[in-house]
């Protein structure tokens, strides 16, 4: 599941500022999951593996487009109350980095996926959505990737993605929680820091 995760969540991951420009997050998704598809497909220093240049790549462009914060909650569930101010902050931009840099990975195994949009339901006044597509790979039944969007002051902004059925962030929820069961909140910071050092040093 979490190669899955991989594959799929980087598709949305190198995403222009187009969140406060755009009314309709449906139609946003369907130009920045395309404009994405053009830019990997063309980047020769990406489809040769270049993990680093999708990373700076993605560091670049996602971060003012996801609610991050919310994801985090998610991802950590009632164990987020616990949290202090600082430790809510420094789970944020831990998780906003884990993120990054294990969905960057994806983006170098893009090849002939094509995506199909499904109509969207949203009602006026909707402030919080689900933009639902398909993923095709040639050889393979579709796979459903939904995008959960908020509309918040400074736009629209993903908060989870949900693959199949299963939700991005809450995928990460048991490990969370036993880590904070055993080493409380600074313990959970610290597994994830480690975490992203070992990645920031090329070790699986």
């Amino acid at each position: 599941m979490k190669s899955l995760f991989s594959l799929l969540f980087g598709l949305f991951l190198l995403c222009p500022s187009a969140f406060a420009q755009e009314d309709s997050p449906d139609a946003l998704i369907k130009k920045v999951t395309e404009d994405v598809l053009t830019i990997v497909r063309q980047d020769k220093d990406i489809q040769a593996g270049n993990t680093r240049k999708a990373i700076e790549l993605v560091e670049d462009k996602v971060l003012p487009n996801f609610n991050f914060q919310r994801m985090t909650s998610l991802a950590m569930g009632k164990d987020w109350k616990q949290a202090t101010p600082e430790q809510k902050k420094r789970l944020t931009d831990e998780f906003r980095t884990l993120l990054v840099r294990t969905y960057s990975n994806a983006l170098t195994g893009y090849k002939d996926q094509t995506v199909r949009y499904k109509p969207s339901k949203m009602q006026s006044g909707d402030t919080d959505v689900v933009v639902r597509t398909e993923v095709v790979n040639p050889g393979s039944k579709p796979i459903q990737l939904d995008y959960s969007v908020e509309k918040l002051a400074e736009g629209w902004k993903v908060y989870d993605v949900v693959v199949a059925g299963v939700s991005l962030v809450t995928n990460y929820r048991d490990t969370f929680n036993q880590e904070v069961r055993a080493n409380g909140v600074d313990g959970l910071i610290l597994m994830i820091s480690s975490k992203n050092k070992q990645l920031e040093a090329g070790k699986k």
